[in-house]
């Protein structure tokens, strides 16, 4: 396994101006910039709480000393009392970057998210005076992920998909899922911290983890590269021959276990490197060939009809083992 970071765009930092962190983040935020929603302040009349509305200004920023992030947050405010669920009633919303609420005295909970990381700070209007902005701290950071086979072959981007899970491990033995099934060249808003990777091409066996450590105020673009090579199975009466139709396949690793099966002339899959027996079942006969996968060379593999022909009895003790 290994994974190679970009050059000198591998971490960048993304918060440079009030909208770099927007164009940072298109795979979530969209692809036309949200207006900000300063303009449309949302009135809080809680029945519960009275007094003159005061206005409540809210700034979001990556780390503690970047610059304000102008799009892609979600603001909500809160009420601090349960309702009859035991849930924290939502008193309003706003999307874009900062933002502002007409809020009456009285204690809030204000939430900002930023992708998968957010922040939370329990404010108070005074009845008296003003409220100073209120400025929150995300400590979030950013990763995009892509995968090459071998030292540098393309992985078409629908063939890939990754996972991102917890660095840590819980008592089970299994680690929390963060975000599932994320598509290469997908920026991923995260926390600041380390993250465990699973990169899966194809679906056999070509599974690849890493360890990835996310910076705040940076986006960390990362490569995995997998040691596998996609496949297409042929049974074919010649070399170079047209493939068989109504062919069945097993493929047995080098100690004997199935790790796929399918039905058709030429099936394509993805093998991690290694040793392989292809056995190819057709017209109540069974043929076989041992090959063996190389990183990053993908290939045909042909069984043929001649030369290749194994008794049931063999075969079938064979891909039962």
């Amino acid at each position: 396994m290994a994974i190679t970071f970009a050059g000198a765009g591998a971490e960048r930092t993304f918060a440079e101006d009030a909208s770099d962190a927007f164009k940072s983040f298109p795979s979530i935020s969209g692809t036309r910039k949200m207006p900000k929603l300063t303009s449309f302040n949302t009135l809080i009349t809680d029945p519960t709480q009275g007094g003159e509305l005061k206005d409540v200004k809210l700034e979001a920023l990556l780390t503690e000393n970047g610059p304000a992030v102008e799009s892609g947050l979600t603001w909500r405010v809160f009420s601090p009392i349960p309702d009859s669920d035991g849930k924290l009633p939502l008193l309003a919303t706003s999307e874009g970057g900062s933002t502002g609420f007409n809020l009456v005295p009285g204690e809030y909970f204000v939430n900002v998210a930023f992708g998968r990381a957010g922040a939370t700070r329990k404010i108070r209007v005074p009845e008296d005076g003003r409220l100073d902005k209120q400025v929150l701290v995300l400590d979030a950071g950013g990763v995009m992920l892509n995968a090459v086979s071998g030292s540098d072959v393309r992985i078409p981007p629908n063939e890939l998909s990754f996972s991102i899970y917890s660095s840590d491990v819980k008592d089970d033995g299994e680690r929390a899922l963060i975000v599932a099934d994320v598509k290469p060249k997908t920026v991923v808003r995260l926390s600041a911290g380390t993250y465990h990777i699973v990169s899966d091409y194809g679906s056999v066996n070509a599974v690849i983890r890493a360890d990835i450590q996310v910076e705040a105020g940076k986006l960390t673009e990362a490569t995995i590269q997998h040691r596998a090579a996609k496949l297409t199975l042929k049974l074919v009466a010649e070399p170079g021959g047209e493939a068989i139709a109504d062919t069945a396949w097993s493929i047995l690793t080098s100690s004997g276990d199935v790790v796929s099966e399918s039905v058709g002339a030429f099936p394509t899959l993805v093998l991690a490197e290694g040793s392989y027996t292809a056995v190819a079942r057709n017209k109540d006969k069974i043929y076989q060939r041992d090959f063996t996968v190389r990183a990053g060379a993908n290939t045909d593999v042909e069984v043929l009809l001649h030369g290749n022909e194994a008794s049931n009895e063999t075969a079938n003790a064979e891909a039962q083992d």
